[in-house]
């Protein structure tokens, strides 16, 4: 599981002494409980990994964003450490559908559901993310989709 592969890693860089490191993992680790209490007060049951994944999707998509605002304001020091946080969020998140597999991947959805206009975007949309959600760049796959039912 890819909770215990954190906690092992953050024992690893705390006995390292590797500070930046062990502070980007205590990072994971706190947003995963936090995603943990907010699961047990909505009552929704998720899937341990695919919750993780989720976390840590979300972190490294906020990662991005952050570096590019810092480059853009000449915060260079501030987008480093933005960039040492991403490298350790990305080592516990599984490879990512490159383009041919996203669209392959769409086109199954397409025949499957039988879409052929823009309108059903929504359902091939909430279909790839049933099914592939946890390696899917969704955003990459929505103007992937949206090109190909246009």
């Amino acid at each position: 599981m890819i909770r215990d592969d954190i906690k092992q890693a953050t024992v690893q860089a705390m006995k390292a002494g590797d500070k930046q490191r062990t502070a980007a993992l205590r990072l994971i680790a706190a947003k995963i409980k936090d995603r943990d209490i907010e699961q047990r007060t909505s009552g929704k049951d998720v899937g341990d990994d695919d919750l993780v994944i989720e976390v840590l999707q979300k972190m490294a998509k906020q990662r991005r964003e952050s570096i590019q605002m810092y480059e853009e304001g000449g915060r260079e020091e501030l987008a480093q450490q933005e960039r040492g946080e991403l490298a350790v969020i990305e080592e516990f998140l599984p490879q990512m559908m490159d383009e041919s597999e996203t669209r392959a991947a769409i086109e199954a959805v397409k025949a499957d559901l039988g879409a052929e206009s823009i309108k059903d975007m929504g359902r091939v949309m909430a279909e790839l993310k049933a099914r592939h959600g946890a390696v899917l760049d969704m955003s990459r796959a929505s103007a992937l989709v949206k090109e190909s039912l246009a």
